[in-house]
């Protein structure tokens, strides 16, 4: 089989064409995101096609990603921040008339805010915000019309989130005393939280996710450990904190990956659970409905990659459904239940062909305690798959988790002849609470032990060169990076650190405000308090900027000057304590990034650093 032809980094990260398409509750006009001054911003056409698109915003400072119609159709509510530093605001624009500006409805200087519509309430949302105190969101109820903001609850201190109910009613997530997660109901007579029921805080890092209300306000739908080592999908009485079970999958976690669509699909018309979503290798969706089982039904007819993005009319009969595949970029259809008409909307990446990609395979490494790693290998395409150069891409969080699917970083190293190996070590979520839990205590430890393994593994079925394998990985993954060039500085070729800890006190010291109080069940039990000083002991010991007089491995460090997150201290303290050294490291910081690179230009020049350094280091195409 000859070589694909060479596929540019622009064709990989340059804008798609559309995406993240939304059907309208009144099912007469679609939303969708389409460049616009090369910057994704929200785009409105008729159902049928027929008129000439429109762009309703005019962002052209930064992609627009996360929208929604309001429920009465008249309004498309997002959310931006500046230049990546994750204080989002939310935006009002009139799809009626593209030429009027943007409103801010959380102007406060500084500022996090999100939103959450109200079924109950059309013209109503509750929105969360910070601007009273930079550690707490309170919640309040937006009238979206006139952009009036109400106080519906001042945050005592513990509230992690606040959940909202389809009539305004107001639950929590929140943090107890003893690092646990106790759903409560707000009671605004009393203003004061009634506690509904404690849940093992260990088993939820990011908190109870997920959790939705029932339309009568009498139950809450969430994900739950309780009796299991999978993750079930429960009914939690609100009266009497009973729960019980509706739904689970013998050897899946309901998906609870907050980077993955809502594993709860809701009705349009009722409210009420129609079906929900679990992921092993791949997505598999329960229908909990007959309704949604016939379009269920329909729907996965039309393409046999997994159900992504879904929305539908008011009616139920008119749905807009996105598929993810790992060789095409996602394609989007238009289907009407009432009519059985199905169409092809548009691709994402048309000039892409899927024959060219590189398939994802899931393989399953047995660590050397025995534990099941489940992982992702990418083979390139064209050449005999053996003795080839190998990229460890490191997932962040590290509670997350690799899933099968097109990723453009991914198909540009298979095409550029290096194999890819995506491993969901110890501690990635979705592979029950025990192996999660497994990473306590364990960051640089045996978390990092998974990844030599899954090396080993490589090179032992004869996929990977030992001498030419790279690791690559973002946030957590930028630190497993450097763990890898400093506490196994022999086994990586080279390495590329994007937004990556190298100190695990400063990391917790300068996490943003808003996470500051919440931290129990996640960091410091995985890692420790750095206000004790012998577990800031531990933590520098496992810490990579403690030992980098260790490094030998040609490096390649990117971060964003804006990362509230893992903040550019965190990589300008690893390159000067190299450069101090005399070790030459390339470094690239854009000062218009944050956790993460957002615009194309960037994401571009990133890649091809990517593409020079390893092809350098490893000897791919280039």
């Amino acid at each position: 089989m000859p070589l694909p032809q060479l596929i540019s980094v622009e064709d990989f990260f340059n804008p798609p064409q559309r995406a993240g398409a939304a059907i309208s509750p009144d099912g007469t006009r679609i939303a969708y995101l389409a460049p616009w001054q090369n910057r994704l911003n929200i785009w409105v056409q008729g159902v049928d096609g027929t008129d000439e698109p429109r762009c309703v915003t005019a962002d052209e400072d930064r992609s627009v990603y996360i929208f929604s119609w309001t429920q009465d159709s008249r309004w498309l509510l997002y959310m931006q921040d500046e230049g990546g530093n994750e204080r989002w605001h939310v935006y009002r624009v009139d799809p009626d008339d593209p030429d009027a500006p943007a409103e801010d409805l959380t102007p406060f200087p500084g500022a996090r805010a999100s939103f959450e519509l109200l079924k109950g309430r059309p013209g109503k949302a509750v929105v969360q915000h910070n601007a009273r105190n930079a550690e707490l969101m309170d919640a309040y109820e937006l009238d979206i019309a006139t952009g009036d903001l109400t106080l519906l609850a001042e945050n005592p201190g513990t509230v992690i989130s606040w959940i909202s109910g389809p009539s305004g009613d107001l639950f929590t997530n929140t943090l107890t005393a003893d690092g646990d997660i106790e759903v409560s109901q707000w009671d605004s007579a009393t203003s004061s939280l009634r506690p509904i029921k404690v849940y093992e805080g260990r088993d939820y890092p990011l908190g109870i996710y997920p959790v939705a209300v029932a339309p009568d306000g009498t139950g809450l739908w969430l994900g739950s450990y309780e009796g299991s080592e999978r993750l079930r999908l429960a009914r939690l009485d609100v009266a009497s904190g009973e729960e019980i079970e509706v739904d689970t999958h013998p050897t899946f976690d309901l998906g609870a990956q907050i980077m993955l669509p809502s594993p709860f699909i809701l009705s349009e018309q009722t409210g009420e659970l129609i079906g929900a979503r679990y992921y092993g290798e791949r997505q598999v969706i329960h229908a909990l409905d007959d309704d949604f089982a016939e379009v269920l039904a329909a729907l996965t007819n039309l393409s046999d990659g997994d159900l992504a993005g879904m929305s539908c009319d008011d009616s139920g009969q008119r749905w807009v459904v996105s598929f993810t595949q790992d060789r095409d970029p996602g394609l989007t259809y238009f289907y009407d239940h009432s009519t059985g008409e199905s169409r092809l909307l548009f691709q994402p990446f048309p000039h892409l062909d899927p024959a060219a990609l590189a398939p994802m395979t899931p393989v399953t490494i047995t660590a050397r305690d025995g534990l099941p790693l489940h992982s992702y290998l990418t083979l390139p395409v064209g050449v005999p798959p053996e003795n080839l150069p190998l990229v460890l891409l490191v997932h962040g969080g590290p509670w997350a988790r690799d899933y099968w699917g097109f990723q453009p970083d991914v198909q540009l190293l298979a095409n550029r002849g290096y194999a890819v190996l995506q491993v969901n070590f110890r501690g990635s979520t979705g592979f029950g609470k025990s192996f999660t839990q497994a990473a306590i205590g364990e960051f640089a430890g045996r978390m990092h032990d998974d990844l030599i393994d899954a090396v080993d593994w490589a090179v032992k079925q004869g996929y990977a060169d030992r001498d030419r394998v790279a690791i690559f990985g973002g946030s957590y993954g930028g630190y497993a990076t450097l763990v890898g060039v400093t506490f196994t500085p022999d086994v990586f070729a080279a390495a590329i650190d994007y937004v990556g800890i190298s100190s695990l006190p400063n990391f917790l010291r300068t996490l943003p405000d808003v996470a500051r109080r919440f931290l129990a069940s996640n960091w410091h039990l995985y890692v420790g308090d750095p206000s004790d000083p012998e577990q800031e002991a531990d933590m520098l010991a496992r810490s990579p900027i403690t030992k980098v007089d260790r490094i030998r491995t040609p490096l390649l460090v990117v971060q964003g000057a804006n990362d509230t997150r893992v903040v550019q201290a965190e990589s300008d303290n690893m390159v000067d304590a190299l450069r101090a050294r005399g070790v030459e490291v390339e470094y690239m910081v854009k000062a218009d990034e944050g956790h993460g690179f957002v615009n194309p230009e960037n994401s571009i020049d990133m890649y091809h650093a990517v593409e020079r350094f390893l092809a350098q280091h490893l000897g791919g195409r280039a």
